[in-house]
């Protein structure tokens, strides 16, 4: 079916023909303000018989947490069919303080069915560094359900991922991750979410035009601002930042077309261009028909049986394609209505971006999903 609406819906809204300023915090962040990632093994338990299928590895965690509390078991004393290996993950924001609470994502490792109802049991969550970091501990959500039944005639039914789920605030944080934002030679340093050199150096100018003669481009990615005389005292740095971050400025894009064949769709921002080219759009429709017909014996006929026939029609069909010619095309929405013109569905679309990218016509940069 062929489409016929604004190639403009596909690619995303598409910005206006113009930029518009920013703030500082909506493109970029202030050195030292990352998040740190955290890792944890544990084992939910209370499955309703979903957990993992007895695995060496589950029996022997499951027998080491009941050792723990002073009771002495073997692999060959216990059933898993309740419990789930599991791996935790977390991020840990800048600055946040002992005691906090964190959100955390569980994961079956194993073969369990669901984790569905289950209790996540207390499970260290470490940094890079080998530290832990956070504790997580709780009932996970998996947003979902699951229901079935086994043997003859069985049916089931499920909505979302069983074997993920999350626990709102479900750690605790138990060690601070020291942040420095301003350097000993009382510089700050912006980094861009991205790096693009023109972007960086509209940035330093509009920092330059709030605290003068303050601010340079380091690289593309970087601006590095120096300290104001009244604010090298610790005490200012929270101001200070806070009216860096809301500094406004243009950031530039790069022209880009952005295409996933495997969906069908098409993103472009509102820079795109091609040069004048001549695009042929036609398809090619192959049709197959399978019939199926009787044979028998003619009446009162002693021999003979009766047989199913098949039949089969093959059909190839081709439109005619004309060879339109597309003058430069400066903006997107003459870009839009231009393949509009030639009937062409988004799939189709996709072929045409990639053929005017080798043919030289498209001025931007193409990338396939």
């Amino acid at each position: 079916m062929r489409s016929t609406f604004s190639l403009a819906i596909l690619l995303l809204a598409l910005a206006a023909s113009h930029l518009n300023a920013a703030r500082v915090k909506d493109i970029a962040r202030i050195q030292g303000t990352r998040q740190n990632q955290l890792i944890g093994y544990g084992m939910v338990v209370g499955l309703g018989n979903t957990g993992d299928s007895n695995p060496n590895i589950t029996l022997q965690t499951v027998a080491n947490f009941v050792n723990r509390f002073g009771l002495t078991v073997t692999t060959t004393d216990i059933k898993a069919n309740n419990a789930a290996l599991v791996v935790v993950t977390a991020d840990l924001p800048a600055f946040i303080r002992t005691g906090s609470r964190i959100d955390v994502n569980v994961a079956s490792m194993a073969d369990a069915k669901s984790l569905q109802g289950g209790v996540l049991s207390q499970t260290p969550l470490i940094g890079a560094d080998g530290q832990v970091y956070a504790v997580a501990q709780g009932a996970v959500s998996i947003a979902g359900f699951g229901a079935g039944n086994t043997g003859a005639g069985s049916a089931s039914i499920q909505k979302n991922h069983l074997t993920t789920a999350q626990i709102p605030d479900g750690a605790l944080v138990e060690r601070e991750v020291p942040s420095e934002l301003v350097t000993q030679m009382n510089t700050l340093d912006v980094a861009l979410r991205e790096p693009d050199f023109t972007s960086a150096q509209r940035m330093a100018e509009a920092f330059n035009r709030r605290f003068p003669s303050m601010a340079m481009a380091v690289d593309s990615g970087t601006v590095r601002l120096q300290v104001p005389p009244d604010s090298v005292d610790p005490a200012q740095h929270v101001h200070f930042i806070s009216q860096v971050e809301n500094v406004e400025t243009e950031p530039d894009v790069v022209t880009r077309v952005v295409v996933n064949e495997r969906t069908g769709t098409i993103v472009a921002n509102a820079r795109i261009h091609i040069s004048n080219v001549a695009v042929a759009h036609g398809n090619l429709i192959v049709s197959v028909v399978t019939t199926q017909g009787v044979s028998q014996p003619l009446p009162f006929s002693t021999t003979g049986t009766t047989q199913v026939t098949q039949g089969t029609t093959t059909d190839v069909k081709e439109q005619r394609a004309s060879l339109v010619k597309l003058g430069e095309l400066p903006t997107v929405d003459q870009v839009a209505t231009a393949l509009n013109a030639l009937g062409a569905t988004p799939r189709d679309m996709i072929a045409i971006f990639e053929a005017l990218k080798q043919a030289g016509a498209l001025q931007a940069e193409l990338v396939i999903r």
